[in-house]
């Protein structure tokens, strides 16, 4: 692939709510392009996008791909991000590097949660946004209800056809470009008059369209109010500078149909005119050293210092890794030396490429604002920022949202076992969602992703790197506690020839607020020498990992020795630890042991028509609402729901409202379970059996 410059480039990330089109139009994209000699198709497996095995066999999206189209003597860097919410981040970095989105709406569905998430995420990092709706053959499609759901959805921003469909769902032949006024008729770029019927309705989104670009320009509309109209050029231009500025919030919006490449090479050539080019971007840098965020402000160009982010890193048992990176200022070359300024360290740049799904395009030099992938590099993993040794800054990463799903791992095998830790790094250093962690409380090894199918690819990305990995259901972090103040003492006696052993403590509980163990010492008259009281503190912190009653941590709870005996020969250390350690354990026992369990922050966002169904879910969840907001059609329920009612609610909630509602969460406080509940939580933590996820 030849070298393009920066003005001669378009960063573009295609998003929208999972199967509403989007690989399907990267397929007549390219096909259009001459890239490809015939449309690949999903039901056969052999789109460009989709070419890892586990997305051709699961027929979605799991990541995003590069794929770059040569248009007119433009290169178009399309990111085709997976629309399923399992891999938002994988959506958000996406967006984060483009400079604008393309959110790609169902005409049958219309606009889901899906569409309402990439929408935020464009608004959250000041993206110009352009809506394609697509499927505009299928039955029950309809681009007037679609823009109408898209209106009421958004209803701060300004939706202008500048092409609207010419026949509905199987009639569907081509589109009328508002602008032109001509027709493209099946997948030929030749324009044609307008049918003769469609005059009118074309004619009323003219006028929509020229209102929507002379409010882009201050002379513009001076003069639209003086005269009455617009030259076409002067409508173009206007139009331009509309799409291109997010503060406008106005949305040029196109219809095609991907499968029967209808409509797309109009979307090719807005492509070029209405996306923004990378030239224009700013992008917030945080100093290394701390302070406030400032901004690398635009003009991006070739001659400033080097300023490029690693926004996906992927690893494969042959290839190695590969780095994807954006360059926002300056310039990089084929083997080259390259300052990752996150690790602070020096990496050589020898092999670069341009990618096209999983096809390689080797290329010497990468401009200003152009996308590329490196391999092999040693230290750098998404989220990486790259830039001259004289500079002393990173490019801001985004808030990634916390993980909902986690797993327990055990390895299948004790080789396994030896290179796990290493295969989970380098998956969580590639994927910013994806979390693992040794579990103190409850001893496990713990994965935590955005749901279960973002878990289940992640397990086999971890088998084809060479490990075995069984995933269980993992156990709640609870909590032990007392509730009343008691005593106890026991006596620790040992002689069975040699040294005997001889200790007594006499110690109290009592709950306390604060969330640690208190060990405090009340002691008159010599009863224990001042040299056993911290073997008595020992010998209870042996118990408080494990617990007393159901092998779980033991919080907010406070001791007391106040009595005791000792023997002037046989008491030793060992002795008042086991004495202290029992003499816990029966006062603890005594004192009204309780559980604690986590509570979540839960939000919900669901359309307004399930409010009921959900609500009565959370009820039998033990879940209290805290709130709930509208926005648009759909509705958010905040509540708070104990951890181990929430253990699979994504695939719960999934299931009720089709895949339309999605939630977050995180956790809030820990609270006493319920009485009925904690004998089956102590039953089951003396017989543990690990469940399958």
């Amino acid at each position: 692939m030849k070298e393009y410059a920066s003005d001669k480039i378009r960063n573009i990330a295609l998003v929208g709510h999972q199967s509403s089109g989007k690989t399907s139009l990267v397929e007549a994209l390219l096909f259009n392009s001459g890239a490809l000699s015939r449309l690949g198709k999903i039901e056969e497996k052999n789109t460009v996008s989709d070419w890892e095995d586990e997305e051709k066999d699961r027929g979605l999206s799991l990541s995003t791909s590069l794929v770059p189209v040569e248009w007119n003597d433009y290169k178009i860097n399309l990111l085709d991000a997976p629309g399923f919410t399992d891999f938002q981040g994988e959506m958000k970095n996406a967006i984060r590097v483009a400079d604008s989105v393309v959110v790609v709406v169902d005409a049958v569905q219309g606009v889901a949660v899906g569409t309402e998430l990439v929408w935020e995420y464009a608004r959250v990092f000041h993206q110009p946004i352009i809506v394609v709706v697509t499927k505009l053959d299928r039955e029950n499609a309809s681009f007037e209800t679609t823009l109408a759901d898209l209106e009421a959805s958004f209803e701060d921003y300004k939706f202008v056809p500048v092409t609207i469909p010419i026949g509905k769902e199987a009639d569907f032949k081509g589109v009328a470009n508002v602008l032109t006024e001509k027709a493209y008729f099946g997948t030929g770029e030749d324009r044609a008059d307008l049918p003769a019927d469609m005059n009118d309705e074309v004619a009323e989104y003219h006028v929509k369209l020229v209102e929507a670009a002379a409010e882009a320009d201050d002379e513009l509309i001076e003069k639209y109010f003086e005269e009455g109209e617009l030259t076409f050029d002067e409508v173009r231009e206007g139009m331009r500078k509309a799409s291109r500025n997010h503060e406008l919030l106005t949305v040029p919006v196109f219809c095609v149909s991907g499968t029967q490449n209808i409509g797309t090479i109009p979307l090719l050539e807005a492509m070029i005119a209405y996306a923004s080019p990378p030239s224009v971007r700013r992008v917030g840098v945080m100093p290394k050293d701390g302070g406030e965020m400032s901004y690398l402000l635009p003009p991006q160009t070739d001659d400033k210092p080097l300023a490029a982010y690693v926004w996906k890193t992927t690893t494969d048992k042959y290839v190695g890794t590969l780095n994807y990176f954006r360059i926002f200022d300056g310039t990089i070359s084929a083997d080259s030396r390259n300052i990752n300024a996150t690790k602070d360290v020096e990496e050589r740049f020898n092999s670069l490429f341009v990618m096209r799904g999983k096809e390689q395009l080797p290329i010497k030099r990468l401009h200003a604002g152009d996308i590329g992938v490196v391999a092999k590099l040693n230290e750098t993993s998404t989220g990486d920022t790259f830039a001259d040794k004289q500079t002393d800054f990173e490019i801001v990463k985004p808030d990634f949202p916390t993980p909902l799903y986690s797993v327990s791992l055990t390895p299948k095998t004790q080789a396994d076992s030896a290179k796990m830790g290493t295969i989970l790094t380098s998956l969580c250093d590639a994927d910013p969602t994806l979390r693992w962690r040794q579990d103190a409380d409850t001893k496990e090894v713990v994965l935590e992703g955005m749901g279960n199918v973002h878990i289940d690819v992640t397990i086999n990305r971890a088998a084809a790197l060479g490990v075995g990995i069984d995933t269980h259901m993992p156990r709640i972090p609870y909590r032990e506690t007392v509730t009343k103040e008691r005593e106890a003492t026991h006596r620790h006696k040992k002689q069975s020839g040699g040294a005997g052993q001889f200790g007594e403590v006499s110690l109290r509980v009592m709950p306390i607020e604060e969330d640690e163990f208190v060990y405090e010492t009340n002691i008159f008259g010599g009863a224990i020498s001042q040299q056993f009281l911290p073997s008595i503190e020992k010998g209870i912190r042996q118990v408080l990992e494990g617990g007393v009653i159901a092998g779980y941590p033991v919080v907010q709870v406070k001791a007391v020795v106040f009595d005791g005996k000792e023997h002037p020969v046989d008491s030793k250390d060992i002795a008042f630890q086991v004495a202290g350690r029992e003499a816990f354990k029966e006062a603890f026992m005594s004192a009204g042991p309780a559980l604690l369990e986590p509570i979540m922050d839960v939000a919900i966002t669901i359309p307004e028509t399930m409010m009921g169904d959900i609500m009565g879910d959370l009820n039998q969840r033990r879940g209290r609402v805290q709130g709930m907001d509208s926005v648009g059609t759909k509705s958010i329920i905040k509540a708070q729901v104990p951890l181990a009612e929430m253990m699979r609610y994504g695939n719960d909630l999934r299931s009720m409202t089709g895949g339309r509602g999605i939630y977050m969460m995180e956790f809030s406080h820990y609270e006493r379970v319920p009485s009925h509940l904690q004998d089956d939580i102590i039953a089951q933590s003396q017989r543990p059996e690990a469940e399958e996820a």
